[in-house]
């Protein structure tokens, strides 16, 4: 292969019109090992095919009854921004769109506004990653999400709206156990 001035000239392009979000190199993380998910033990009461969301803790348990667990590192919202209470799992997508809710516009413009008019799945800047679980209450969508990120290094910290967020990976592997109704408990 001939390295020519125009194959330079074309490449870049190509490289400026995937834009410098598309374009720029990965960040690698490197995830502790105790953020893994992990098989525990819990209460044996706790049903099983249950999520079981602790704010005060960032983790999320998937109860596999007979007194285990599978244990998730999370990252959660602000203090007043998480969804509290009983909800189920509404619907399930894979690398969802994502439009910011009113709310998280009106807070937060500087940092919203600009996505009013949503984000595709898969946009490096989707904050919903690879996976999400819609949570309802009585049949109606809380606008509160089970999901992915983008961002793994903000695990066990509280950094979102509201929503409860986990490494790709390890929501890919959780909605691959969750059907549609799964009770989810946050407190």
């Amino acid at each position: 292969m001939e390295l020519t001035r125009r194959g330079m000239i074309a490449a870049a392009a190509a490289t400026i019109a995937t834009g410098p979000v598309l374009a720029a190199p990965p960040r690698v993380v490197k995830i502790p090992r105790d953020w893994l998910p992990t098989e525990i033990n819990v209460n044996e009461t706790l049903a099983p095919g249950q999520i079981h969301v602790r704010i005060a803790q960032n983790r999320l348990y998937w109860t596999l009854g007979q007194g285990r667990a599978i244990r998730y590192v999370v990252a959660l919202g602000a203090a007043g921004r998480n969804f509290t209470g009983t909800a189920q799992v509404g619907r399930k997508a894979e690398w969802p769109a994502w439009t910011p809710t009113a709310n998280m516009i009106r807070r937060e413009p500087a940092v919203y506004g600009p996505y009013a008019g949503g984000l595709p799945g898969g946009h490096a800047r989707n904050p919903l990653g690879a996976r999400a679980l819609y949570l309802h209450r009585r049949g109606r969508d809380t606008l509160y999400r089970i999901h992915g990120t983008p961002q793994p290094w903000t695990m066990g910290r509280k950094f979102s709206s509201g929503c409860v967020r986990l490494i790709n990976e390890h929501v890919e592997d959780l909605y691959d156990r969750v059907p549609i109704g799964t009770t989810v408990v946050v407190a």
